[in-house]
């Protein structure tokens, strides 16, 4: 079977689409710094705060294998604000992706081309 030459290029001009953080739910882009275990993390966000993180319990499946250097959106909580919950995980070429458009703050942008 042969693939069509403009098959090829419609496949190169094909868009992602990729979750940004919503501001009105008060979520923002974090780095992780260190694995504590147990689902939980230490995280830069970009408000340039440190905080603790966790996976919430029905999303452990769904976000795996998370190490350090990791492009995440989370979102603090309101009672403690050096506590967060973690959203979304980023892989690796998707983070470079948002680095190469500018979407990331200079904060926490650790994927400069």
């Amino acid at each position: 079977m042969f693939v069509d030459i403009m098959d090829r290029k419609k496949e190169e001009n094909q868009s992602f689409r990729l979750p940004l953080p919503k501001n009105r739910e008060n979520e923002m882009f974090a780095v992780v710094q260190q694995v504590l275990g147990g689902s939980r993390m230490n995280v830069n966000c970009e408000d340039g705060k440190s905080r603790m993180a966790r996976i919430p319990g029905g999303k452990r499946r769904r976000i795996r294998k998370i190490k350090a250097g990791d492009l995440l959106i989370v979102s603090p909580w309101d009672i403690q604000d050096e506590k967060a919950d973690i959203q979304f995980k980023y892989k690796r070429n998707q983070a470079k992706l948002l680095s190469r458009r500018r979407v990331l703050p200079e904060e926490i942008n650790v994927f400069k081309p």
